[in-house]
């Protein structure tokens, strides 16, 4: 199947499902399908989803302001495996994305989260209990791994949801989740650790994890309308248990003009790959977004010692800090979540009511400027220890300038590829998270050698350089998804 649709209509058209339903009937129904549920019931479905890449994000960060800690009781003197410690989290986030993604487009949504975020659970109590450092980047990194699935499906339940002139307001609240869950993470682990121990942290995550999964178990739906039509077909005439209701099992054979066919398992997995390798508009925003994601963990795990070294904070206390970035990811959604679907429609008027996916990246070069001053801001504001504000600000800055270029970008990646949106999303999640894996270990080495002010100033020439990657895709991305199609 070749992925080259350079447009999507404003109307969607709905599939009616034609087979019979559970009781018996052969009448053609769009009830069925995700997007024509009450909108109470869809926000209910994607508030949930947030709250699961709330979890997962924050439990990446949240070890961060406690290394100093860690490392006493383990006597590690390693600064590459301080900062592992927190970032190995994220490798899991790398392969789980790229399992997770093509699996959901197969057997459900619903099913791969509950087992995700079970195992997610799970490992928090191998890591309360970890014996010594190896043991708990091991732990960390398969507990990544179950964190993982959520970041990449939210894609594909924004899609299943939400028609195209919706999406920028349902990606902006979905990201509320995943970006200010490694914002609040220090914070809470600045506090607890310093009053209750570093391994606290991970009985908090136990505790804060097995409740996620009561509630994805429970409030969780299936939302990939090719599954529910498979499941459908399979169970008519058949009464459902309690257990059928909850989604948790069905046939996911996809249903074909001649019935259900089978599924190529292995094709599927190699989906996010043909994304990231195949498609230059998919590989240049993978890039670039890797990059600035990277350097958002950079901070994550450099923060607390900056503030403790130049401002004399204490643990707890430095964990404030992070609010800055925070702060900038809530102005950032605000502006994006408004905007977005505004800019999208006001095209669409003047071009005969089609939405082109590249008009959402527009907005991300006026953004993109906001990441290379904020590091100089940063940097040099802490290096010459000024008032505690001025870095702050700066952090301000970036989250702002990081939300712009993010939301836009995603939105984009479910746009362009809607059938695959899954898949697509957890190309995009799983290539920059192997930035947000390795880039940080730079961090301490970089602050050492340049200082905070050139250290910095170094990482905003980079940010500047790669500025155009978006002004490029959002002005050529069309043509370039003509040329160079996805074969699925």
């Amino acid at each position: 199947m070749d992925l080259k649709d350079t447009s999507i209509s404003l109307s969607r058209v709905q599939t009616l499902d034609v087979t019979a339903d559970i009781q018996g009937t052969e009448e053609p129904t769009v009830s069925d399908d995700p997007r024509s549920w009450r909108l109470g019931s869809k926000w209910l479905i994607l508030l949930v989803a947030s709250w699961l890449c709330l979890v997962s994000p924050l439990a990446s960060s949240i070890l961060a302001p406690a290394t100093g800690l860690m490392n006493a009781e383990f006597h590690n003197d390693s600064e590459t495996l301080t900062t592992f410690t927190v970032s190995f989290f994220i490798l899991g986030y790398v392969v789980g994305s790229l399992i997770a993604a093509p699996l959901s487009e197969q057997y459900g949504r619903k099913v791969i989260l509950d087992i995700t975020t079970t195992i997610f659970a799970i490992w928090q109590l191998a890591c309360a209990l970890a014996p010594n450092i190896t043991s708990l980047l091991i732990f960390r990194l398969f507990a990544g791994l179950g964190g993982s699935a959520c970041l990449s499906i939210g894609g594909g339940i924004v899609s299943d949801l939400f028609d195209s002139n919706e999406r920028g307001t349902a990606t902006a609240v979905f990201a509320l989740g995943p970006l200010l869950g490694p914002v609040i993470g220090p914070i809470i682990g600045g506090f607890l650790s310093q009053k209750a121990g570093w391994r606290w942290i991970f009985w908090f995550l136990l505790i804060l994890g097995s409740l996620t999964v009561l509630l994805q178990v429970f409030l969780g739906r299936e939302t990939n309308l090719r599954v529910i039509r498979a499941r459908k077909h399979a169970f008519q005439g058949r009464p459902l248990s309690w257990w059928h209701r909850l989604d948790w099992y069905g046939p996911v054979e996809p249903l074909g003009s001649d019935g259900p066919k089978e599924i190529d398992l292995m094709q599927s997995m190699l989906r996010p790959w043909k994304f990231i390798f195949t498609s230059p508009i998919t590989g240049i925003l993978c890039l670039y977004s890797g990059f600035i994601y990277g350097l958002l963990y950079l901070l994550l795990t450099t923060i607390t010692r900056v503030f403790v070294q130049q401002y004399h904070w204490s643990i707890g206390i430095s964990g404030l800090s992070y609010l800055g970035i925070g702060i900038g990811f809530i102005l950032g959604v605000v502006a994006i979540g408004s905007t977005s679907d505004r800019i999208v429609m006001k095209h669409a008027k003047g071009n005969n009511d089609i939405v082109v996916p590249e008009v959402r990246l527009r907005v991300c070069f006026y953004f993109s400027f906001l990441i290379p001053i904020s590091f100089v801001w940063y940097g040099w504001s802490s290096h010459q220890q000024a008032f505690w504000l001025a870095p702050i600000t700066g952090l301000v800055a970036f989250g702002l300038g990081m939300i712009g270029v993010f939301l836009p970008i995603q939105t984009y990646m479910i746009d362009a590829f809607p059938e695959y949106a899954a898949s697509s999303t957890a190309a995009l999640a799983s290539s920059r998270n192997v930035v947000g894996t390795f880039l940080p270990l730079a961090g301490p080495f970089l602050y050492e050698a340049l200082g905070l002010g050139w250290g910095n100033t170094l990482l905003s020439f980079v940010a500047l350089v790669l500025i155009p990657a978006p002004y490029f895709i959002a002005k050529y991305g069309e043509k370039l998804r003509l040329k160079y199609p996805i074969k699925i």
